[in-house]
């Protein structure tokens, strides 16, 4: 199963930071986040990650491109150029990086990526989140209800729309705004996809948390699982500094060994 992560938006809230490179290359404990998310995946044995990028992409195409070399021993004869490798990076994973856009918006880059994705069921999250979400219970509880698509609903206060679910099936039947007391359940990423979902993309501009979401609620094809441990987006610096301190205590995401 393929993982697609959303890594290609501006960050404009961590500007900070995201002034010189992209959100998702933006470091905790000293690697990008991105890497945490993957390193997360790859716990559960899902090791071929499709990354989105747009806005300064390059930067995460460096960083894979000089990941063995950055990790790992090793030495070259400079005159031939031949490199002889004294030590192997851990990471079996097989990275695709894709330069979708730099102004197109979420469901635009996940489109752009359709080839690449095949027709099997897939997982896509946010490049700028973390959490402890139980991977194989997600998968599970998305086969069973025959969605197209499965988000993990987690609580967080404060600036993000929370969701409206079904009492009896846990299919989401809207969105709606909400204010800073109010401790409903929001859209925490983490999804698990089927293909279909993606033919209900229109075009570069749209936003996947919209015009798709709804055309899958429509449909009643939109499932949650709720997730009720740890989870945290990473859109401040205060966020940052936030990840920062949990790591140097034993961070709740860092599930692998």
């Amino acid at each position: 199963m393929k993982v697609a992560l959303l890594a290609g938006g501006f960050g404009t809230r961590l500007s900070e930071e995201t002034s010189v490179r992209p959100k998702p290359m933006v470091e905790v404990g000293g690697r990008p986040i991105i890497w945490h998310i993957m390193k997360f995946y790859a716990h559960y044995g899902l090791r071929d990650f499709v990354v989105l990028g747009g806005y300064k992409v390059e930067y995460i195409r460096d960083y894979f491109l000089n990941y063995r070399a950055n990790e790992s021993d090793f030495t070259i004869d400079l005159k031939s150029g031949g490199v002889e490798w004294a030590s192997m990076v851990n990471e079996d994973w097989r990275v695709t990086v894709v330069d979708t856009g730099i102004n197109s918006m979420t469901g635009g880059r996940l489109r752009r990526a359709r080839h690449l994705l095949g027709d099997e069921t897939f997982c896509l999250t946010y490049g700028d989140g973390v959490s402890n979400v139980d991977i194989p219970a997600l998968i599970e509880t998305h086969r069973a209800a025959k969605a197209w698509c499965t988000l993990t609903a987690v609580s967080q206060p404060g600036r993000y729309g929370a969701l409206r679910l079904s009492e009896d099936n846990n299919l989401v039947q809207g969105f709606r705004e909400k204010g800073a007391s109010d401790g409903g359940l929001i859209n925490g990423g983490f999804f698990v996809c089927e293909p279909e979902m993606i033919d209900l993309i229109d075009d570069d501009q749209t936003v996947l948390e919209a015009e798709p979401m709804d055309r899958l609620i429509e449909r009643g094809k939109l499932a949650s699982y709720a997730h009720t441990g740890f989870w945290q987006s990473m859109d401040s610096l205060r966020d940052r500094h936030v990840l920062e301190e949990l790591w140097a205590k034993g961070a709740p995401w860092k599930v692998w060994g």
